[in-house]
């Protein structure tokens, strides 16, 4: 989504909704905020490749040296060309703690190893497996319009950032954040889906987006893990195409160590949780509401902490919020004060350094930033 164009599409949206909501604050606690300490953004580099594309999207960090992946370092999708039209970024940046950016991936559309309708245009969905397989989602446009927007697919490229193989359909349906945890030859990979039936809607909301969660095993040798099954484990949240945010629908996911998966439901201007995520066959609905309202202003990406707690950026007004998994809003920092009003627009992904910080992309200045 273009930082700026976001702007008029998401505060007609969701200022209505973040009045409306009401907070889920809890009791006084005695919950230390992970964010607490921390008082200082520092710019790391920029996200913007050779070939220009701007937007940057998903952001996690690698944990294992794997072929051309580095330990570490932070891995970001692009979602815009460098037209700046949506849906049409086709590079993953790979940026070292010292602000060292090498391209790790520029992914050709029409060389593809299997379907992916529609084409390329990275979103926020973005995981990096054991073997240094890397997943990203893509929700592709010809023009940068929601009206030719298309299903597109989960690439899955090896550690050297060359696309071995597609996931297309089964659920799969304009792929815009996801998470995944792994248990030996096994993966599960939750990804939010916000196509179902948005454009046919006409710019009105309708209550069709989905958590669908895919289980990966192991291929042999070399081979990329194959999908064994795909299950829709969340439904009914809310979605809408726009003319200039392109999309807005359920984004970011995470999940803790007992297998409750947290949802950002920007719509909604809450937080859900689909409690038994890993093992459940039927869909949980929309989930239980873990927070809404109060500091929350239209979440996007989404991130736990080592602690257990929930990360949380708004899309209206750049800030971090962190909530307790109880529902407590413990803190929140500014991340993101440009534009009008500040920070609209600006933040999707974020991912944390284990105790010592919290990166994060900013849209408005394509950079990836480090909150510590």
């Amino acid at each position: 989504m273009k930082a700026r164009s976001r702007l008029a599409a998401l505060a007609a949206v969701l200022t209505a909704t973040a009045a409306a909501g009401l907070a889920a604050p809890g009791q006084a606690s005695a919950d230390q905020p992970f964010i607490g300490p921390f008082h200082t953004i520092s710019t790391v580099a920029s996200t913007v490749p050779a070939n220009g594309d701007v937007n940057p999207y998903g952001t996690v960090v690698i944990k294992h040296d794997e072929g051309d992946l580095h330990k570490g370092s932070v891995l970001v999708s692009n979602f815009n060309n460098s037209a700046n039209l949506q849906g049409t970024g086709t590079t993953l940046v790979q940026i070292a703690p010292d602000g060292t950016a090498t391209q790790f991936a520029q992914i050709d559309p029409n060389h593809l190893p299997g379907e992916c309708p529609g084409g390329v245009g990275l979103t926020t969905a973005l995981s990096v497996l054991p073997g240094g397989w890397v997943v990203v989602g893509s929700l592709p446009t010809t023009d940068g319009s929601s009206g030719t927007a298309s299903a597109g697919c989960l690439l899955v490229l090896d550690k050297h950032g060359q696309v071995r193989e597609t996931l297309a359909g089964d659920g799969i349906n304009g792929p815009w954040d996801m998470t995944s945890v792994s248990h030996g030859d096994r993966t599960e990979l939750f990804v939010t889906n916000v196509l179902n039936g948005t454009q046919g809607g006409g710019g009105n909301e309708v209550d069709q987006g989905t958590v669908l969660r895919i289980s990966l095993l192991r291929g042999p040798g070399d081979e990329p893990p194959q999908r064994v099954a795909s299950t829709v484990i969340g439904s009914g949240f809310g979605e809408k195409t726009d003319p200039a945010a392109l999309v807005i629908g359920p984004t970011g996911l995470g999940i803790n160590h007992d297998g409750t998966l947290y949802v950002a439901d920007t719509l909604g201007n809450r937080i859900t949780e689909i409690r038994d995520a890993e093992h459940r066959h039927d869909s949980a609905g929309t989930g239980r509401v873990v927070s809404s309202g109060g500091d929350l202003n239209g979440p996007l990406g989404l991130a736990l902490t080592p602690c257990g707690t929930i990360l949380t950026v708004n899309s209206m007004d750049g800030y971090l919020v962190e909530t307790a998994p109880h529902g407590e809003q413990l803190a929140k920092v500014q991340l993101d004060s440009s534009g009008m009003p500040p920070g609209a627009g600006a933040l999707f992904g974020l991912a944390v350094d284990g105790e010592s910080g919290v990166y994060f992309v900013d849209d408005a200045g394509n950079s990836l930033e480090l909150l510590h």
